[in-house]
């Protein structure tokens, strides 16, 4: 992954399903990045806008959907784009929303299918675009679980569409990074329970089994990150999450996530996300739904 990718930590928590993000806006301003989830994403009124996934570079015609998968870097460019009301709807939701025993049953082979050259990033005709973009742009005002219902029905209506085109080589897919490993996933679970205290290499170590040095190289060879960063990765969408959800002060969210000084947290915040946490709050407030 080169240098210049920003690793976006969304505020997506465990207990939710998706988050739907939806707005007007008259450019394209957020630098390529690419994060742990899927991402359906819905243009409208940005002829001539570049599009980045991975390796695949297009200029994008009045209407444009995407499906990206988890890591794969992208991103949305001005380039010859002049509109001043681009419409754009963001759907983010876990990798693990729909497991692998559920993807197995056969009436989810095709959205299985979907999911996997996701990794690729996919993207849909026109005629496709217009069968659902209503029901997208419509979708932050189901609740509850008819908006779940109504996200899998949109899946299974794009996971059968004709002539849809995957965009990026495999090699472009930092997915190889991320593992299943049970012994993985059994900390990073102790880590979201326990983020809001001091967490030490020596206690996660022995959840892990290892002695610590072993437990160092083996996370930083899983995940592609320190114990470090991925403890405070987990506290940052945590922290993004209360910053876009609560009418806490940054102070009162940072200290409430595990950050044990204000500065540290204003350092990291703008270090991983690119501005700094009163920025983001102003960013995302009244436009991100979460279901």
């Amino acid at each position: 992954m080169p240098n210049n990718v920003m690793h976006e930590i969304t505020p997506l928590t465990p207990n939710d399903c998706f988050t739907i993000f939806n707005r007007v806006k008259t450019k394209f301003d957020f630098p390529l990045h690419y994060h742990d989830e899927y991402e359906l994403n819905l243009l409208i009124n940005a002829s001539g806008a570049k599009r980045v996934v991975g390796g695949n570079i297009e200029t994008i015609g009045d209407v444009d959907l995407v499906l990206i998968g988890p890591n794969l870097y992208h991103a949305w460019f001005d380039h010859d784009c002049t509109s001043t009301e681009i419409i754009e709807v963001t759907i983010q939701f876990h990798r693990d929303l729909f497991d692998e025993k559920f993807l197995s049953r056969n009436q989810m082979n095709f959205v299985k299918s979907m999911l996997d050259k996701s990794l690729r990033g996919i993207t849909f005709t026109p005629e496709v675009i217009n069968t659902v973009k209503d029901r997208l742009l419509e979708l932050d005002k189901k609740n509850g679980f008819l908006s779940v219902l109504e996200l899998l029905t949109i899946l299974h209506h794009l996971s059968v569409a004709p002539d849809t085109r995957t965009l990026s080589e495999w090699s472009f897919s930092s997915d190889r990074l991320n593992s299943n490993s049970r012994r993985v996933q059994k900390v990073f679970d102790y880590l979201n329970s326990n983020y809001t205290r001091p967490v030490t290499l020596a206690e996660v170590s022995r959840i892990a089994n290892m002695p610590e040095a072993s437990f160092s190289r083996f996370i930083k060879r899983r995940t592609g990150k320190t114990f470090i960063d991925s403890l405070n990765e987990i506290r940052l969408g945590h922290a993004s999450r209360l910053l876009i959800d609560s009418t806490a002060t940054v102070a009162e969210i940072a200290y409430k996530c595990g950050f044990n000084n204000i500065s540290n947290f204003n350092r990291i915040f703008k270090r991983k996300k690119s501005c700094n946490p009163k920025v983001f709050r102003e960013t995302y407030t009244d436009n991100r739904v979460f279901v």
